[in-house]
C-alpha cells in the first residue's frame, strides 16, 4: 500500500502548523491574529484530509 503523496503532504504541513501554534501559546504575549490565522489554516488542512480519506481508493 502506497502513501498518496497529498495526504502526506497534508499531515506534514498540519504537524507544523501545530507547532506553530504551540510556539505561539508559549510565548504568551503571542499576536492574536497570528494565532487565529494559524488556526483557520489548520482547520483547512484538516479538513482537506478529511475529503482524502472518504474519497474511496484506487484499485488496480
Amino acid at each position: 500500500m502506497t502513501l498518496n503523496p497529498r495526504f502526506y503532504r497534508l499531515t506534514v504541513l498540519h504537524r507544523q502548523l501545530d507547532d506553530a501554534l504551540r510556539r505561539e501559546n508559549r510565548r504568551g504575549d503571542g499576536d492574536p491574529f497570528r494565532l487565529l490565522r494559524l488556526k483557520t489554516l489548520k482547520l483547512a488542512v484538516r479538513e482537506r484530509l478529511a475529503g482524502l480519506s472518504r474519497r474511496p481508493a484506487l484499485t488496480l
